[in-house]
């Protein structure tokens, strides 16, 4: 990837899109924005993939990072919010893909399993931030926690997961 080498690029792009897809359709919840933002985000794992650094974590970890904020940033564009307030309600009902069904499910991946094996506050710090696309401090509101301490155990959490992987 950091030659620049196409075929590792559409390995990598066949192998991980169905799974980032399925994370970017959870927080925006329209198959239009989940295709802009698969796109915008392999595009910047390509621009960027020299950014990347192993002693981190993970190439996916990274990866879904860059997918949960671009897909936090349409969520907060004005784009995103004038095309839900003008969209038939209908448009608006989230209906799973069958051809994404598998690839689309985090335990398919075995996220689920490792988030699992976590403390229950950690879990559920971790599934409101990753899998429903909460912001910290939008987790601090929802919870009525202080913030710090959802920023202490969300780190805790994923130091845990980090050791598990």
């Amino acid at each position: 990837m950091c030659a620049k080498d196409v075929k590792a690029f559409e390995y990598l792009y066949d192998n991980y899109s169905g799974a980032i897809n399925g994370i970017i359709l959870k927080i925006v919840r329209s198959e239009d924005f989940a295709e802009e933002l698969l796109n915008d985000c392999f595009l910047k794992v390509w621009d960027k993939i020299n950014d990347y650094d192993a002693a981190k974590g993970r190439l996916f970890t990274w990866m879904l990072n860059i997918a949960r904020n671009l897909a936090l940033d349409k969520l907060r564009s004005k784009e995103y919010k004038a095309k839900m307030k003008t969209d038939d309600v209908s448009e608006n009902v989230f209906i799973s893909d069958e051809r994404y069904a598998s690839a689309n499910k985090p335990e398919f991946i075995g996220i689920k399993e490792m988030v699992e094996k976590l403390p229950a506050e950690q879990k559920k710090l971790i599934d409101l931030m990753y899998f429903q696309g909460y912001s910290q401090s939008e987790i601090s509101e929802e919870l009525q926690m202080p913030l710090g301490t959802v920023k202490t155990r969300v780190r805790a959490a994923m130091i845990s997961l980090r050791q598990l992987f």
